[in-house]
């Protein structure tokens, strides 16, 4: 009894088609098909840009004895 049958199946299909309409159906299954779509761009373009924004090489500057120069590290509140 936990089984359906295909008849069971086409029943529903058949309810289905009848209470959205074919029209509807197409268009729902075009919209999931976008947005599948769209999610999976979306997934290659973030780990694109994640490639992208590591770092390859730290560049390091020697630290100059100019008075006006304010080191970053050193000034952490204002």
């Amino acid at each position: 009894m936990g089984t359906f049958s295909i008849w069971h199946w086409l029943i529903v299909l058949v309810i289905v088609v009848l209470v959205f309409g074919t029209k509807k159906l197409k268009n729902i299954g075009s919209d999931l098909g976008g947005a599948v779509k769209g999610f999976k761009d979306g997934m290659k373009d973030g780990s694109a840009s994640a490639e992208a924004a590591t770092p390859t090489q730290q560049v390091t500057a020697e630290k100059s004895t100019d008075a006006n120069t304010v080191d970053v590290e050193a000034k952490t509140k204002s």
